[in-house]
């Protein structure tokens, strides 16, 4: 029995460990967009976008307008995606399961991978398609590792949150991407490489993954992965249900329209919204800003880029801190007549508050033009962008019952997709109106940026009335010598 024990420690240990890599090294590629970005242009996609143009002062120049603003619709076209797509995805992994959604997931960023790597110059169109079908998968790969910090109890938030974490990372796949084009690997080796890595992705979905989903608490002996295939097989060959009679985790019927409608639900929306805005009109918009700052100097340009894209590296580090102080917060004693919900929900004020004020300073120091704070800027924006995916996470799966994760994740991802669209208009105002200077958009979004505040002043105000009424219901009590 000992033995059976510690093989499914080293098995749960395994799953996330090599969880954690295919994160890090694959799911969240397209946000290091600014860096593939670079490579394109060397390459010359959408160049016939670019025109002569002549100065007030009567100097010639190279106006590539045109092409930035293609280069930033793909990315808001592919962010797009990357979150709306999630609400059918959500659905279709709490009713399907791990199986059917990592196997969607591997064929649409393997899809993608092939689009990228026979694409060239003049078939730049096919980045639209290519760079969706990689933002899509990518999250799925995330979606579909998170549950693996159901195996791990009381460090559950602090998996989430790491997990987050290395999605944000992986984003500098593009950066090593960009570092191989510079020593001479062409673009199509490397995403063909990408593509042949689906391998990897196909044996882990049935060696280390479950078929349906890891319930929360696991129950005594819970087995997934290789050991739970041939349980199946065996059950197929012995009374001829096999898989059909497989149940996902027990289901709580019903509950689902009264989460959408609960005003935890559409702060926490708010929340995410504002903050993820701000966090992909950054991006997207990266390359032409640093072309401005750097008066064009493409050294310059291209340092800045590197240094934007190993800070993304860090986010795995990041990541876990968010975690961390929720499980240290829940772990304190609780209140008498506490449940362990409201407890966890006021363990998450504190992360909820910092996410914002993060945000806050991130687009403070974005909103300056001064090259050097870009540095700054960048370390705020990793930092703050580990913090808000995996809070957002771990804040779902706390305020809500664990039945609903996937549709309740995906529809929050979906709906503030709705609100990163603003990025493009945000875009054409910068470049046409405002004659490439984003000032006043980015006032426009600190000013916005304000709104995160009101989601954790709820949820306190809440645990304080939650807290009011124990005290109340305990001094109605009689008392025993009455």
């Amino acid at each position: 029995m000992l033995g059976c024990e510690r093989g499914a420690g080293v098995r749960r240990w395994f799953t996330l460990v090599t969880g954690l890599l295919e994160c890090l090294c694959f799911a969240g590629a397209v946000f290091g967009w600014a860096s593939l970005v670079f490579v394109l242009k060397t390459e010359g996609y959408f160049s016939n976008l670019c025109v002569n143009a002549t100065r007030i002062d009567g100097t010639e120049f190279t106006d590539c307008s045109g092409q930035d603003e293609q280069f930033s619709l793909i990315f808001t076209i592919a962010s797009f995606m990357n979150n709306v797509l999630l609400l059918p995805n959500g659905f279709l992994f709490d009713h399907f399961g791990t199986m059917v959604a990592r196997l969607l997931g591997i064929s649409l960023y393997t899809m993608g991978a092939l689009f990228v790597a026979f694409s060239s110059s003049t078939l730049s169109t096919i980045l639209y398609p290519a760079l969706a079908f990689i933002a899509v998968g990518g999250i799925l790969f995330l979606v579909t590792n998170m549950q693996v910090g159901n195996l791990f109890g009381s460090a559950r938030s602090t998996i989430i949150t790491l997990y987050n974490g290395a999605f944000d990372s992986s984003s500098a796949l593009f950066l090593i991407v960009k570092l191989l084009f510079e020593a001479g690997v062409s673009l199509r080796a490397s995403f063909l490489f990408l593509a042949a890595c689906g391998v990897i992705h196909l044996v882990r979905t049935f060696l280390l993954m479950p078929r349906t989903l890891i319930p929360y608490p696991p129950p005594e002996g819970y087995t997934y992965g290789y050991n739970s295939l041939k349980e199946e097989l065996l059950d197929e060959n012995s009374t001829g249900a096999g898989w059909k009679n497989i149940q996902s985790p027990q289901q709580t019927p019903g509950g689902t329209d009264r989460c959408f409608l609960s005003k935890f639900f559409l702060w926490h929306l708010v929340w995410l919204s504002v903050m993820q805005l701000r966090h992909y009109l950054f991006i997207g918009t990266l390359n032409p800003v640093l072309q401005r700052l750097t008066q064009g100097d493409p050294s310059l340009v291209s340092t800045y880029t590197n240094a934007f894209a190993v800070t993304q590296l860090c986010g795995v580090l990041c990541a876990p801190w968010n975690g961390l102080i929720m499980d240290r917060l829940k772990g304190k004693p609780r209140a008498p007549g506490q449940s362990e919900r409201e407890a966890d929900l006021q363990a998450s004020v504190l992360s909820l508050s910092l996410t914002a004020l993060q945000c806050l300073l991130f687009s403070i120091c974005a909103s300056t033009p001064f090259l050097p704070i870009q540095y700054l800027t960048f370390a705020l924006q990793v930092l703050n962008r580990s913090f808000l995916y995996g809070g957002n996470a771990a804040f779902i799966s706390i305020a809500f019952p664990a039945c609903h994760f996937g549709k309740l994740y995906g529809t929050v991802m979906a709906l503030s997709a709705v609100a990163s669209l603003l990025q493009y208009p945000c875009f054409t105002l910068v470049k046409g109106v405002l004659g490439g200077d984003p000032l006043y958009v980015n006032i426009f979004l600190t000013l916005l940026t304000l709104l995160a505040f009101i989601h954790p002043v709820c949820v306190y105000l809440h645990c304080r009335r939650m807290a009011a009424l124990r005290t109340k219901s305990k001094d109605t009590l009689p008392s025993p010598t009455s």
